[in-house]
């Protein structure tokens, strides 16, 4: 069964964790859906990640090589073909229990300062660890991430 993380965005947007934690994915040597709620969202991020620091392969669902992505982002109710490990949810997209319980890890990114992604946030914290989830909490609020108990 996979861990879901939590990541409370309160200093930067999403644009700057995700180069990160995509990179750290593919060096445990997982394939990734980054997920989220928006086609042109996921268009933004898709040429965020192209233009950034580095080489971050990737592609759109919806291809003719989805199947071959590292990392492949998606749209919720889109399915990611890729056999990803890992799941990076955004704007409070659906996270299901028993879909954590297949990967290796699951990372809710949420922006802390939206009301309605905060309380989404929780929803989705108690119902997986209400499920048995072990999950982590991470913070920036102190300038750095650190993992709060």
């Amino acid at each position: 069964m996979g861990n879901a993380l939590f990541y409370h965005l309160t200093r930067s947007p999403a644009e700057s964790l995700l180069p990160v934690l995509i990179g750290k994915s593919l060096a445990a040597g997982w394939r990734v859906e980054l997920r989220g709620t928006d086609p042109e969202r996921m268009d933004q991020l898709d040429r965020h990640l192209w233009q950034g620091d580095g080489f971050l392969p990737h592609g759109l669902a919806g291809g003719p090589h989805d199947a071959r992505q590292p990392v492949l982002l998606t749209v919720a109710g889109q399915p990611a073909t890729n056999r990803s490990s890992c799941l990076m949810a955004l704007e409070g997209v659906e996270v299901a229990v028993q879909e954590v319980q297949t990967l290796q890890r699951a990372c809710i990114i949420f922006d802390g300062g939206d009301a309605v992604a905060t309380t989404r946030a929780r929803d989705q914290w108690k119902a997986l660890t209400g499920a048995g989830v072990t999950a982590e909490y991470w913070s920036e609020e102190s300038g750095r991430w650190e993992r709060k108990r």
